[in-house]
C-alpha cells in the first residue's frame, strides 16, 4: 500500500499549464497513426471536440501507443507510480493507438505534482481506436497517483480493445490524510472520486465512438480492491462486474489494519531477536492473522510497510491518539515509534468506530464480484481480509455474485516475487484469468470455477509464472 517516494524527472509535456488553461481547456497534440483505425471517423477523429463532464481541466493526446510500450518514452505515465507492483518478467502488449486524455476535476488538495498542476483529484482516460464496446475503471493503489495500474492493469484491458479511466482518488502521498475536515474524509473521497469518473468516462467514451460502453467494469489492488468492493455494494448501477485484487477491509469492529498491524509492530522485534520469547512471539504474529510460512517476509514488512501504513491510516482514522494515557500524561511524542506500537483500537473512543463505520463494507454487493487474494499476504493478512470478506458477502445472501481465489504463494506486491525466487508467485496473470473469466461470466453466463485455494503448481519457470495463471482449485465448475 505504500507509494514509492522515488519519482521520475517530470518530462516537458507534464510541466505547468498556461494560466490561459481555464475550466476545461483542451490542448491539442497529434502524432501519426501506424494502424489502421476501425473508429468512427478515423484515428483521433474528433480529438478537440472531446469534452469529459465536470473536468476543470483536460489535455487530450493522440498516441501510436497507449500501453506502457510507447507512453514510457512519450511521457503519458510515470513509471514511479508503478514501481514495484508488477514482476519483472511479465510482458508488455503493443499496437494500441488511440486517444489518451489527462485532467483534473475540481478539487481543494494539492498533493499530486503530476504534470506540475500540484492539484488532486486528477484522471487519465485512454480510447483506442480499435474499441471492443466496454469501460475499465480503476482507482489506484496505496496513495498513488492515476498511472499506477498502467503495468497491472491498464496495458492488458487497452491491448484487448477496453477503454480505460483512472484517478489518483482525490488525494495522494503519505500525508493524504491531511485532507478532509473530518476522519474518515479523505478516504471516502476516494469513493467518490470513482464514482464521478466513472459517470464522466461513460459520458466522454460516448462522444468519442457515438454510442455508450456496452460494458462497465471496475477493479484494482489492495487500496483499489477496496474501491471495487464499495462501488459494487454502493453503486452497483454504474457496473456490470468487478475484480477486486486484495482489497483493504474496513468494518467498524474489525478486523482491519488498525487491528492487526500493531500487534506484528509489537511482537516482531522479540521475535527477530531470537532468545526465550521468540517462539511465543511468532506464536502470536499467527494469532495476530500473519501467515505460517510467511516469517521469510517479515523482516521487509516490519522495515517498509507496517509502520508506516499503521501510522498514516491511524492519523487518518484516529488522529487524536497522539499523546496521552490514561492519566493523561504525554507518553510519546507525534511520530514516535511507540505511539502506533502501542496502540489498540479496541479500547479507542467510539468516534473512531463511527469514522471506520463511513467507510466500510458491507458485503451486500449487486454485481458480480471476483476476489483474488494471496496466501502469504504479509500487509493485509489473508485470513483478517478477504477470508473475512467472502464471509461478509455470503452472509448478506450475495454469494451467488461472488467468487473467491485464495492464490497459494501470492504476496500483497508482486515485485518481491523477483526478490525472493522460488518462494512466492505473482497475482498479476491470475488477474488477468480472472478478468476473463468475469467477461465469460456476465457475457455466456458460464460460471467461473468454484471458489478455492489455487495450488500453486511446482517447476514453472519465471518467466511462465509471470504470465499465467489457472483459477481451477479442483471443485469443479459453477457451483456457489
Amino acid at each position: 500500500m505504500r507509494r514509492s517516494p522515488f519519482r521520475s524527472a517530470p518530462r516537458p509535456w507534464r510541466r505547468g499549464a498556461p494560466a490561459v488553461l481555464a475550466l476545461t481547456a483542451l490542448i491539442l497534440t497529434t502524432a501519426p497513426a501506424t494502424a489502421a483505425p476501425t473508429a468512427p471517423g478515423g484515428h483521433c477523429a474528433r480529438l478537440t471536440h472531446l469534452h469529459v463532464p465536470g473536468a476543470e481541466l483536460q489535455q487530450a493526446a493522440c498516441l501510436d501507443e497507449l500501453t506502457t510500450a510507447g507512453t514510457v518514452a512519450s511521457g503519458h505515465t510515470d513509471p514511479a507510480d508503478w514501481a514495484g507492483l508488477t514482476p519483472k518478467d511479465l510482458t508488455v502488449p503493443s499496437g494500441v493507438p488511440g486517444i489518451q486524455i489527462d485532467g483534473y476535476f475540481p478539487d481543494t488538495s494539492t498533493t499530486n505534482t503530476d504534470h506540475g498542476w500540484n492539484h488532486d483529484a486528477q484522471f487519465v482516460i485512454r480510447m483506442p481506436d480499435r474499441w471492443n464496446g466496454g469501460l475499465v475503471v480503476a482507482g489506484t493503489p496505496g496513495n498513488r497517483e492515476q498511472y499506477a495500474n498502467d503495468r497491472a492493469i491498464a496495458d492488458r484491458v487497452l491491448a484487448q480493445g477496453y477503454a480505460y479511466a483512472a484517478t489518483d482518488k482525490g488525494n495522494t502521498g503519505l500525508a493524504f490524510h491531511r485532507d478532509g475536515k473530518a476522519p474518515g474524509d479523505a478516504i471516502a473521497e476516494w469513493n467518490d472520486r470513482v464514482t464521478q469518473l466513472t459517470r464522466a468516462a461513460r459520458a466522454t467514451i460516448a462522444q468519442r465512438y457515438h454510442r455508450p460502453p456496452s460494458r462497465t467494469l471496475v477493479t484494482g489492488l489492495s487500496n483499489a480492491g477496496y474501491l471495487v468492493r464499495w462501488q459494487l455494494e454502493n453503486h452497483p448501477e454504474l457496473y456490470d462486474g468487478g475484480v477486486d485484487w486484495e482489497g483493504t477491509l474496513w468494518r467498524a469492529d474489525g478486523p482491519n489494519l488498525l487491528d492487526f498491524l500493531p500487534k506484528a509492530l509489537r511482537a516482531h522485534p522479540v521475535y527477530a531477536a531470537g532468545g526465550d520469547g521468540a517462539e511465543e512471539a511468532r506464536r502470536q504474529m499467527h494469532a495476530a492473522g500473519f501467515p505460517e510460512g510467511s516469517e521469510f517476509l517479515w523482516p521487509y514488512h516490519h522495515k517498509v510497510y507496517w509502520d508506516l501504513t499503521q501510522r498514516i491510516y491511524r492519523e487518518e482514522l484516529d488522529p487524536g491518539f497522539d499523546g496521552a494515557t490514561e492519566a493523561g500524561t504525554p507518553y510519546c511524542a507525534t511520530g514516535a515509534p511507540a505511539c502506533d506500537t502501542d496502540y489498540d483500537y479496541a479500547t479507542r473512543p467510539d468516534e473512531v468506530r463511527q469514522a471506520v463505520a463511513r467507510i466500510a463494507l458491507t458485503g451486500r454487493i449487486g454485481k458480480p464480484l471476483i476476489t483474488l487474494h494471496g496466501t502469504l499476504d504479509a500487509l493485509l493478512p489473508i485470513s483478517r481480509d478477504s477470508d473475512v470478506y467472502a464471509r461478509m458477502v455470503r452472509e448478506a445472501g450475495r454469494g451467488f455474485l461472488h467468487r473467491y481465489y485464495r492464490i497459494e504463494g501470492g504476496t500483497h506486491t508482486d515485485s518481491l516475487v523477483d526478490a525472493f525466487p522460488g518462494r512466492l508467485r505473482p497475482l498479476t496473470p491470475c488477474h488477468h484469468t480472472a478478468f476473463t473469466a468475469l467477461e465469460s461470466w456476465l457475457g455466456t453466463g458460464h460460471r467461473p470455477p468454484a471458489s478455492g485455494t489455487v495450488a500453486l503448481s511446482a517447476g514453472q519457470d519465471p518467466v511462465t509464472l509471470a504470465n499465467s495463471c489457472s483459477l481451477d482449485t479442483g471443485k469443479g465448475g459453477a457451483s456457489s
